[in-house]
């Protein structure tokens, strides 16, 4: 298949094109949604999918501001997502036992596998937690791994999300709204709706410690003024667990139980923005308060619970395949983007000399906040981001400028290419490993040569077909 009048389209030069070789043919994966999209029209199907999203009340932010979903599939061949799968589920493991040697003995700290000084300053160690590392089967219950393509067409790992990554339930909206607009995918497309809440409940149960007996689990938000409580309400639902707030919950000496009806609570899905069990004056936050005593107690796990972020803070992330290797005994199976050490003062001062050739991002940030693309930043911007990097170098990450692949997507009535990435969701599977949901969250930016495709940045989704 050729580019033609009725579909056309012009890949941007330097980047890899998830859909489109540079000699204008389709790559096969994308046939059958490029086609879909034809018969359509790029303009009805954006509508149709607009339409589908607005009846389903799907909304994003405290201001419930409309999710927007672009009708142009995204598909991925069985042999890539194996790769993937095979990748992220290792990287997890390894961030998995990172976050239990952390808060345990910390063997790989004193075998040299990861410096000390990565550790300072980070506000993810939770001091509560110390000889608990191996007390949880499991503490990255839901990882959500953000992932790129490069000019190469080569994956690259971006970003360890382990903390409350968010996009599972906005992953099956983008599904409906597509399947509204284009009809439902072809049979080589492996479905969605059956996988995600029973693995999800999977995924939540296998936190729970082995003396916690029989309870219920649960989904604890901070209630609707949190950005994601309709993606809360909705994973609930799909798991057939209650949905609660702090105030629903009571500890009854070292059991959590639900307040209503008393029911022992054996692991909890915190999807809080509540970061720490401490605040800055070092008192219990009502989350600590609520929660510690039964989980130091053994009776209640909590999927990605608190000292995960010990596993994404970005001051960790060169050294994943270091921790890969020293916890699987195997070789990354996935590269990274190279990180370039903003606290070695001869490698700081080297890097900085070309501050537009880098990505700066805030060490704990997470949604795309403060990160600053190089490429595309200003004089002044980047002049900014020097000076915040020579002020304070331990508090930021300098990344390689990677250029993002490349989707067509629509834009008025015509495709045109526009930057994503893609959001895997890897869930624990109760049996030691982890397995991804058959289809990401592929994210876009919709304004030209925007490279920052979070959702909190203007960004929408596309729906993605993993392939049999």
């Amino acid at each position: 298949m050729h580019l033609d009048a009725a579909l056309p389209y012009a890949p941007t030069p330097g980047a890899w094109d998830e859909a489109f070789a540079a000699d204008g043919t389709v790559r096969e994966p994308h046939r059958s949604a490029l086609e879909a999209v034809g018969r359509r029209g790029p303009r009805a199907a954006a509508d149709e999918a607009a339409a589908s999203i607005a009846g389903a009340g799907t909304t994003f932010g405290t201001d419930d501001a409309p999710y927007v979903v672009d009708p142009v599939p995204r598909a991925i061949g069985a042999g890539d997502w194996a790769t993937l799968e095979r990748g992220l589920a290792q990287r997890v493991r390894a961030l998995d036992a990172w976050v239990a040697d952390v808060h345990g003995e910390r063997r790989a700290i004193a075998d040299g596998i990861v410096p000390a000084a990565a550790l300072d300053g980070c506000r993810f160690v939770e001091d509560d937690l110390a000889g608990l590392g191996a007390v949880a089967p499991v503490r990255i219950a839901v990882a959500g791994l953000d992932v790129v393509r490069d000019a190469e067409g080569g994956f690259r790992v971006l970003e360890d999300n382990c903390r409350v990554p968010s996009g599972l339930a906005y992953l099956l909206a983008a599904r409906d709204a597509v399947t509204a607009a284009l009809g439902e995918p072809p049979d080589d497309v492996v479905p969605l709706a059956d996988h995600v809440g029973p693995a999800l409940l999977r995924a939540v149960r296998a936190t729970a410690p082995a003396s916690a007996g029989e309870g219920a689990c649960v989904v604890l938000s901070d209630g609707p003024e949190n950005t994601a409580w309709w993606e809360h309400d909705v994973l609930a639902r799909l798991m057939g667990v209650p949905l609660v707030t702090p105030a629903g919950l009571r500890l009854r000496g070292d059991r959590l139980v639900l307040a209503e009806t008393g029911e022992p609570v054996v692991a909890v899905y915190r999807r809080t923005d509540v970061a720490a069990l401490r605040g800055p004056d070092g008192r219990p936050t009502p989350h600590g308060e609520l929660l510690l005593p039964a989980v130091r107690a053994g009776t209640v796990g909590v999927a990605n619970g608190y000292g995960c972020g010990v596993a994404d803070d970005k001051a960790v992330y060169p050294h994943v395949p270091a921790l890969i290797r020293y916890f699987c005994g195997e070789e990354p199976v996935l590269d990274d983007v190279h990180v370039h050490d903003l606290c070695d003062e001869e490698t700081r001062e080297r890097v900085l000399a070309t501050p537009e050739t880098l990505v700066f991002k805030p060490r704990d940030g997470q949604g795309g906040q403060g990160v600053l693309v190089g490429p595309r930043a200003g004089v002044g911007e980047l002049r900014d981001a020097v000076e915040a990097a020579r002020r304070d170098p331990a508090a930021w990450i300098a990344q390689d400028a990677v250029m993002l692949s490349t989707h067509p997507t629509v834009v008025g009535d015509e495709l045109v290419p526009r930057h994503v990435d893609l959001r895997p969701f890897a869930l624990a599977d109760g049996d030691g490993g982890w397995r991804l949901v058959p289809g990401g969250l592929s994210r876009v930016a919709f304004e030209e040569g925007q490279m920052v495709v979070n959702s909190s940045r203007g960004g929408g989704a596309k729906d993605t077909w993993v392939l049999r």
